[in-house]
């Protein structure tokens, strides 16, 4: 099975970024988690996007606050399907979100809520499931659930 790198730009990321993990556990994807920044340590940043199809994953997720280029940065140097996760480390996090959703055109970085790491989980899983029969049925099951809980009320 293929494996999803989580991404963050800071160590206080960790308890928003954890959930992406920890959805990523209940599917029964392999991940793992990585603090590197876009600015702060950005030669880190760009050999990680550049190895990480070489290195096994499949999927990469990237959470940032503030100026929120990480994600940018793995788009414009892997070919894996980023999916960026803005953080409300400021302005409510709109300031992540507008940078990470208005990539330019031609370097696409998926990008789901601010604090949104679960759903980024469940995207990358639908991602890996096109190929994975079995992840295709626990979606599913997932998702069956989820309609079970929401008519219980």
């Amino acid at each position: 099975m293929s494996k999803v790198a989580i991404v963050m730009g800071s160590g206080k990321d960790r308890p928003i970024m954890e959930k992406a993990a920890t959805t990523l556990d209940s599917f029964g994807v392999e991940n793992t988690i990585s603090v590197m920044s876009a600015h702060k340590t950005p030669d880190v940043a760009l050999a990680f996007a550049e190895n990480a199809a070489s290195d096994g994953y499949s999927v990469i997720i990237a959470g940032a606050g503030k100026a929120a280029h990480l994600a940018g940065v793995m788009a414009a140097k892997s070919l894996l399907p980023v999916i960026g996760v803005p953080l409300s480390a400021s302005l409510d996090g709109m300031d992540a979100l507008l940078a990470t959703v208005q990539m330019p055109t031609g370097v696409p970085v998926a990008t789901v809520a601010i604090d949104g790491a679960t759903n980024a989980a469940l995207l990358a899983v639908a991602i890996l499931a096109l190929t994975n029969p079995q992840l295709t049925a626990q979606l599913k099951a997932y998702r069956d659930r989820l309609a079970e809980v929401t008519l219980e009320g």
